[in-house]
């Protein structure tokens, strides 16, 4: 008679704690940046001036040298539709994210966040873009939460302020560790995917960090730490 092994059946079943998945949104899944997208978009559409596209232009070169004055970017590109109503906004984001975001998405980066999700992970994005351009990217991607710069509104209609921490930088930090209580989760370990050296951050607060084709800075501080460096290639060359 096979002896039954009373060890393994008195022992409880191991339970892994899923992982916690972080996504940069642009330049890291996707080929472009979308708010400069956008700012494109609203000038093509006619709602805003094309200077406007030189003037955001100027300020993303600040961003690139980790030196952007995230308020005033905010300010700038959020004029052309503040006092829109959101239900006026809403159709031309929805054209805006099929037109212009959905065939710029990374393949590897979807199977990424695939990848993530088979695993049982929680997926979700931080960006320091608008929430009116991040949140219904997350829909299409179908991730589990977004943090984005939130705007204010005034009876449905947009001022064109901000309110809340901003998710810039440091700011990423703050706001997530204010997602991890707020949610009283537990998760086995912190992934983190990004391309810029503003996330730097971010990078250094969670246990695995990823950089995404990362920009000149943080490839040579990931390749001080031994990070992981993955590129994503994209078929077309957008530009900003």
């Amino acid at each position: 008679m096979k002896r039954k092994n009373t060890l393994l059946s008195n022992t409880q079943p191991i339970t892994k704690l899923p992982n916690l998945a972080i996504f940069d949104l642009d330049e890291t899944l996707i080929a472009a940046d979308s708010a400069s997208l956008w700012v494109r978009f609203i000038v093509n559409k006619g709602l805003a001036s094309p200077l406007l596209i030189e003037q955001e232009q100027n300020l993303m070169k600040d961003y690139a040298k980790g030196s952007m004055d995230m308020q005033s970017y905010m300010i700038a590109t959020l004029a052309p539709i503040a006092g829109m109503s959101t239900d006026e906004l809403t159709p031309l984001i929805e054209e805006f994210v099929q037109t212009c975001i959905r065939p710029a998405l990374f393949p590897a980066a979807i199977e990424r966040i695939d990848w993530h999700k088979r695993r049982g992970d929680t997926v979700i994005i931080i960006s320091a873009t608008g929430e009116h351009l991040v949140n219904p990217i997350a829909e299409l991607l179908l991730v589990d939460d977004v943090l984005a710069i939130n705007l204010e509104t005034q009876n449905n209609t947009l001022t064109g302020n901000t309110v809340g921490t901003l998710s810039y930088r440091e700011g990423k930090v703050v706001r997530l560790e204010a997602w991890l209580e707020a949610h009283a989760s537990s998760f086995n370990a912190l992934y983190c995917y990004t391309d810029s050296i503003n996330d730097l951050p971010l990078l250094q607060a969670v246990d695995h960090p990823f950089a995404v084709n990362p920009d000149p800075a943080l490839a040579l501080h990931a390749q001080m730490q031994e990070w992981t460096i993955m590129n994503w290639h994209h078929e077309n060359d957008i530009q900003r």
